[in-house]
């Protein structure tokens, strides 16, 4: 755990999307006062000023909390012959949980010389019975590492993968096979309730001393108490795994990655990733204008075939987010069975996606969401309920049609009263996806 890294939340990058949204609702609320009520984007954003607040926590039954198990063997390791020692037992365990400490540094690189990176300090592994504190700063070759965190077959665990396997990564170790139980438990119980010390409370009513988080981890020789403190974050992190894998198995299982890649298509593999440097609309007018798009229905059919393929819930997410900006309400039929998702967030993209698209059908599926245990999803139900009971959007979406074999299709019709400006670069972009 670094001491003043940008944070450990692997999803640095999905809580930064959830404070990007938040500021985008009360933009849009600011822009439609100041045009007396109307918005010049086609899907209302709307976030009203009496707007009932929601609930806070998880209001949720959880798992019997469970024992920790007996604190086992703690190995400080210095010296190159001692980490192949610790890599020799770590190789017999198929479960191995990891935990990082590192501070910041100023960079000496020509590139970015005077800027601060972070500066891994200790790393500590944990298997059952065994746990090594391995000094990053006097072993300076960690490849014999790469067995381990580079073997597929040998499952990762990490509590907030994103900082750990950053500053990992810059040592040559690249993990290829892990869990995240922070996103893991985040599903679960949602956003505020996952951090690590509100799990262990919540799995074994352990309160977990973080007084040492911000300490200086670079100094030497570190007192005992330092070396155990480092120690017992791996530990009970292989304990989490444990309680999780007992009681939320199918959950766990979703939150699997591993370095194969997925099978979608080409497009819109940057958005899954969260590396798209360009808006959907733009995104797709230029894979249109390479032959990459030959035209709407492809687009379609394609985000429909990656919402069959995959299973990562954060991945899951991020294509719900590009189906509502590029308004498919074709996927309507696809999207409202994920209301009842297992995971929470993804509970909640899916009401986000239906609210963004105004889909007024959903309005009754998504209120009883308002009942969620998880305050994420709530909050999530409220906003989109206030968006389709917007007025001022500048797209009417006509009723689901019902056909003989009981199916239902939707459209979007462009509104009687919808300006004709000349600066909708939006509704051009989605002219040119058009066939």
């Amino acid at each position: 755990m670094g001491t003043s890294s940008p944070g450990k939340c692997e999803d640095a990058l999905y809580v930064c999307r959830e404070i990007w949204y938040s500021v985008y609702t009360a933009l849009s609320i600011y822009v439609r006062r100041s045009n007396g009520g109307s918005l010049s984007e086609n899907v209302p954003l709307t976030e009203p000023e009496d707007q009932e607040p929601v609930q806070p926590g998880y209001l949720g039954p959880t798992a019997p909390a469970g024992q920790l198990p007996p604190k086992g063997e703690r190995v400080w390791v210095d010296r190159k012959d001692q980490l192949l020692h610790a890599v020799n037992v770590l190789s017999t365990s198929h479960v191995v949980a990891i935990d990082a400490e590192f501070t910041q540094a100023r960079s000496r690189s020509q590139t970015s010389a005077g800027t601060m990176v972070p500066r891994l300090a200790l790393l500590q592994i944990a298997i059952d019975e065994h746990c090594f504190v391995i000094d990053a700063l006097r072993v300076q070759d960690l490849s014999p590492l790469v067995a381990v965190v580079g073997n597929p077959e040998i499952v990762v665990l990490l509590h907030g993968a994103g900082g750990d396997m950053r500053v990992m990564a810059e040592r040559g170790l690249n993990v290829v096979h892990y869990y995240d139980l922070e996103a893991t438990s985040r599903s679960i119980f949602g956003q505020h309730e996952s951090s690590l010390a509100a799990m262990l409370h919540r799995a074994f009513h352990m309160r977990l001393d973080k007084s040492l988080q911000r300490t200086d981890w670079t100094r030497r020789p570190l007192p005992p108490a330092m070396i155990a403190y480092a120690a017992r974050d791996a530990e009970v992190t292989l304990a989490l795994y444990h309680w999780l894998d007992e009681n939320y198995h199918s959950i766990l299982q979703v939150h699997e990655n591993t370095d194969q890649p997925d099978k979608v298509a080409f497009w819109i593999e940057p958005f899954l990733r969260g590396t798209a440097s360009l808006s959907p609309e733009m995104a797709v007018a230029e894979a249109k204008t390479k032959g990459i798009i030959k035209n709407k229905a492809q687009i379609v059919n394609d985000c429909r075939a990656a919402l069959e393929h995959l299973v990562h819930p954060m991945r899951r997410n991020r294509l719900l987010r590009l189906i509502s900006d590029l308004a498919l309400i074709q996927l309507v039929p696809d999207i409202l069975p994920l209301l009842q998702s297992a995971t929470s967030d993804e509970r909640a993209a899916s009401a986000r996606a239906l609210g963004r698209m105004d889909v007024k059908e959903a309005e009754e599926a998504i209120r009883l969401l308002l009942n969620d245990p998880v305050q994420d999803v709530r909050k999530a139900a409220w906003t989109a309920l206030r968006n389709l009971n917007d007025k001022g959007g500048d797209l009417r979406r006509n009723p689901g049609s019902k056909a003989a074999d009981g199916t239902r299709s939707w459209s979007v019709a462009a509104s009687e009263q919808a300006p004709d400006n000349d600066n909708d670069w939006k509704a051009r972009l989605r002219s040119m996806m058009e066939p």
